[in-house]
């Protein structure tokens, strides 16, 4: 723009009033380009002439960019046919009238100087025709009852043909623009050039949908429409589906066996139809669709899977279609993709064919990317910036159902959190994520209540929240959705209901009454979804855990969060409307979700009950099996007290008979045992030592500990690798000195408890090329490893014991390092980024893992010690405490890697290896006692399982 010409707006011009008259001069805005505005002076006309004929010649001046101003000149040729001066546009009066354009007669260069300020236009009032969607909602009922009006047959009341006037009137096409009726014959007569339109037949009292095929339409391939064939041959069995935008169609199909005949997929093809296969094809799709959908999964992202079942619903919106040829369709739609890059690139041209493509030849250059002579126009540097939307407000974008679906009703919620805004919550033991803003469909967090059987959208409970998820949020959206019912048993599932249940009745007073519930009449349980409730303490776990629970099944809770996969892929729309638009946007989405769970409810209810019955059995017998193994006073008392707490398990008076309280059998434990049976001896005159300084149990006990520290030599050793450096062959050797110094310590006394280890000791061969043995590599030869030698049954008895407690001491080590593991990987996949902190990460749990393979070795010594000694020793029933452990084994109890879940888990033995309740060995019942009361719980919510579903059928 010229920098001479001043800012603001431009004062109207002034010409020689002797050659024109300027009338209504006035200056406006006008937009030049998408980047700037300019101030343009809008066209002045002369006063209209009293002379029958006169020109009339308007100047139109606009300012130029580079500086200067344009002026145009147009002329008008009009005739008057009064004597009046008005406006020959404004007074209509004008009987004909020629125009012609000059050309830009040059350019103005310099200051227009102002003799009058320009009138000042007030603002515009906003009328209700500013707001269509409002003015629409007085019209809502004539627009509902022209839909209605439409599924009857109308103004359409004749009985005969309104074509041939001769056979009955009932068929009708929704794809077409005639909505009259025709008979059989006509309706085909009119659709041999649109096959794939959609027929309904007029029943007396409704239509129905009928087909073009039912109705007689052939369709003859590789001939012009109406032409027949002299050697037609029909599809194979007579049976041809086709696929396009309006639905699947079935297709009566004659192919062309003239001897000029094309083969099969070329007459298809020609007719713009798309084979799935190339020999003997039965399934098509239009040119049409393939298009359709191609250009739709760039945009929406749409998957072929919800689009062809969109299609099928579109067809049939009951789920009776029993043909899929979704793979056909997928078929199609990758070849069709690869035909049209092939294409838009030209290779259909190429003398060479497509064989002769070279690599990157149907690649898109990136637009953005600088490429001379293609994308780099002069001005490129000017490029306008993007500006972000401007999201509408209520007012001016309100919904239309006004809380008539899913959402509650808008004012009445905002209302209530208004007033309640600034009352703080107690947050004791929520996990910090709560408090952060969960961003839903459409950038807004929301929450809502769902079925937790059948993961519908209850009507009345879907509302936006703030930065978190305030309980004042969710009180209300939880009273509302419980309105106008009757309830005798409520179940209600929160991922929070430890702490968010407390309190609640009294947070209620505050709301309306009409959201006020009688909750001492009626039964209220709470839990925790069976996905959050590991991360809750071990008093939650079974307080609110639902395979505890009596009379909910196999409910898991976790409804609400299986719904966002549906709903997510609509925030790319909704983050762009307005906050009504949105609701409604959304409230149509949750009807849909709902009807299609309506349309599979009994499919999906029959695959439960299958599944049902299947593990009913399953564990029932494994429960039953568990039964028989304990005593009847031990299940009399057991049923008794599950019973009492099932009553109420938020009593915390009542014990909760599925928490553990028994200790552990630990090595300690045993050692201190076996001092205090020595110490009776003693005192009752009976000392069977025979060093003054070693006891026989201190023996075995001192082997027991050599055995553990050559274990760890070895490991030691294993772990130097090949390039060993000198301060390490040092330490190993110091190691391995102190190893052989307590070994032939212990010796000495051993010898004497055990006279045959002098001559085992003295005929082991030695190893030719190693002639001093590791210390490590020493055999201490105990009781178990003598096989068949003579020993005393009290040193057998002793290591016995102390073998049994050591096999329960590292089973409960193993026990210990799969829970760190476990939780280590779970924190490791979650929060740890970057090179640093998962080297780091990965040390630890190879150490670990080292622990774990340490426990699994010593564990399989004693088990092969143990399994010696039991005959020795006459030991029964002692392996259904202690098994063979193997590698499938090793689980932690919660493993969130496994995808069994707590109703279908079946526990390794490692985890519920207590010992039975009438263990001669005085074994702890306690644990016992707990899995036998999870395993009744989970035949119990199976049972209950396969009775819900009865009564939901």
């Amino acid at each position: 723009m010229d920098p001479n010409i001043p800012e603001g707006p431009r004062p109207p011009l002034s010409y020689p009033t002797q050659e024109i008259q300027v009338r209504d001069l006035r200056i406006t805005s006008r937009q030049a380009n998408s980047r700037h505005k300019r101030t343009c002076l809008n066209s002045y006309i002369p006063l209209a002439s009293s002379q029958p004929s006169v020109y009339y010649t308007s100047v139109t001046f606009s300012l130029r960019r580079e500086g200067g101003i344009t002026a145009s000149r147009r002329h008008i040729l009009c005739a008057s046919q009064s004597q009046s001066n008005s406006h020959p546009e404004s007074d209509g009066q004008v009987s004909e009238g020629i125009s012609y354009d000059d050309a830009n007669f040059g350019y103005m260069d310099g200051h227009v100087d102002a003799i009058d300020d320009a009138p000042v236009t007030s603002k515009r009032k906003r009328t209700t025709a500013d707001n269509p969607l409002l003015v629409w909602l007085s019209d809502r009922d004539e627009y509902l009852a022209e839909m209605l009006r439409m599924d009857g047959r109308g103004d359409y009341t004749s009985d005969t043909c309104c074509k041939c006037a001769s056979a009955p009137a009932l068929f009708r096409c929704d794809d077409c623009c005639d909505m009259q009726l025709y008979c059989g014959d006509c309706t085909v007569c009119n659709h041999l050039q649109s096959p794939t339109h959609r027929i309904k037949e007029w029943t007396g009292s409704f239509f129905m949908a009928t087909s073009l095929k039912k109705l007689g339409l052939r369709i003859q391939l590789g001939h012009t429409i109406g032409e027949s064939c002299i050697l037609p041959r029909k599809s194979f069995n007579d049976n041809f589906l086709l696929i396009d935008t309006n639905g699947i169609h079935e297709m009566a199909v004659d192919f062309c066996a003239c001897e000029t005949s094309q083969t099969h997929t070329k007459q298809l093809l020609r007719m713009g139809w798309f084979p799935s296969t190339t020999v003997d094809p039965r399934t098509a799709a239009t040119f049409r669709l393939l298009h359709h959908y191609h250009i739709l999964s760039f945009e929406s992202k749409a998957s072929a899977y919800e689009f062809y079942h969109s299609l099928v619903r579109i067809s049939d919106n009951v789920g009776l279609i029993k043909k899929d040829r979704y793979e056909s369709f997928m078929r199609m739609v990758c070849e069709w993709r690869h035909l049209k890059l092939l294409k838009h690139f030209g290779r259909g041209h190429d003398p060479v064919s497509v064989s002769g493509t070279k690599e990157g030849e149907c690649a898109v250059l990136c637009p953005a990317c600088p490429q001379p002579g293609k994308n780099m126009p002069p001005d490129w540097k000017e490029a306008p910036k993007s500006k972000q939307r401007d999201i509408s407000c209520d007012e001016a974008d309100p919904s239309l159902s006004k809380g008539w679906s899913y959402f509650v009703e808008e004012e009445k919620f905002k209302s209530h959190l208004k007033e309640h805004l600034s009352e703080t919550q107690e947050n004791k033991g929520l996990p910090s994520q709560i408090l952060k803003t969960r961003q839903k469909p459409g950038g807004i967090p929301m929450q809502f209540p769902n079925c937790a059987r059948h993961n519908f959208k209850r009507p009345n409970g879907v509302g936006d929240l703030q930065k978190g998820e305030k309980y004042m949020n969710m009180d209300y959206l939880f009273f509302s959705t419980l309105r106008n019912n009757c309830l005798d048993v409520l179940n209600v599932s929160y991922d929070i209901a430890c702490q968010w249940h407390k309190n609640l009745w009294s947070r209620m007073e505050s709301l309306p009454e009409s959201h006020h519930i009688s909750y001492l009449r009626i039964f209220i349980w709470f839990f925790i979804p069976k996905f959050h409730l590991p991360a809750h303490i071990k008093k939650c776990q079974t307080m609110f855990f639902f395979n505890f629970m009596r009379f909910v099944g196999r409910t898991d809770g976790e409804a609400p969060k299986r719904g966002w996969s549906n709903i997510n892929p609509v925030a790319s729309s909704t983050k762009a409307m307005g906050p009504g638009c949105r609701r409604d946007t959304l409230d149509d989405h949750f009807g849909d979700w709902n009807w299609k769970k309506v349309v599979g409810l009994g499919a999906y209810l029959i695959h439960k009950m299958q599944e049902a019955v299947i593990e009913k059995a399953d564990h029932e017998a494994a429960f039953q099996e568990f039964n028989a193994a304990i005593s009847s006073d031990h299940r009399s008392a057991w049923t008794v007290e599950m019973e009492k707490w099932e009553e109420n398990p938020n009593d915390t008076s009542v014990t909760n008979p599925l928490e553990s309280k028994s200790i552990q059998i630990m090595q300690a434990a045993a050692r201190l045992k076996l001092a205090e049976m020595e110490a009776e001896e003693l005192a009752c005159g009976i000392d069977l030592s025979l060093h003054p300084d070693i006891s026989p149990s201190v023996l075995i006990a001192s082997g027991l500990d050599l055995e553990e520290e050559e274990r760890r030599v070895r490991a030691v050793s294993e772990g130097m690798g090949l390039h060993i450096s000198d301060i390490q062959k040092g330490t190993l050797a110091r190691m391995r000195n102190v190893l052989h110094h307590k070994i032939e310590t212990w010796r000495s006394a051993q010898v004497l408890y055990i006279p045959v280890v002098q001559i085992l000791t003295t005929t082991v061969v030695s190893d030719p090329h190693q002639p001093f043995e590791n210390a490590e590599d020493i055999r201490l030869w105990l009781p178990s490893s003598l096989k068949g030698k003579p020993c005393d049954p009290q040193l057998q008895a002793y290591e016995w014991d102390l073998r049994y407690a050591q096999a329960h001491d590292a089973l409960e080590e193993l026990r210990q390092c799969l829970r760190v593991r476990c939780s280590m990987l779970t924190f490791k996949r979650e929060w740890v980024r970057g090179q640093g902190s998962n080297t780091r990460a990965q040390n630890a749990l190879a150490r670990v893992h080292g622990r774990q393979v340490a426990c699994t070795k010593r564990y399989r010594v004693v088990w092969e010690a143990l399994k010696t000694l039991a005959p020795l020793l006459k030991k029964v029933g002692w392996r259904g405490r202690l098994q063979d452990l193997k590698d499938e084994d090793m689980k932690p109890l919660v493993d969130p890697f496994s995808r069994e879940t707590e109703g279908r888990h079946h526990l390794t033995w490692i985890w519920m290896m207590t010992g039975v309740d009438t263990g001669s060995d005085g074994g702890d019942v306690d644990g016992v006692r707990v899995e036998w009361c999870k395993s009744r719980a989970r035949a119990m919510r199976w049972v209950e399982e396969i009775e819900l579903l009865q009564e939901e059928m």
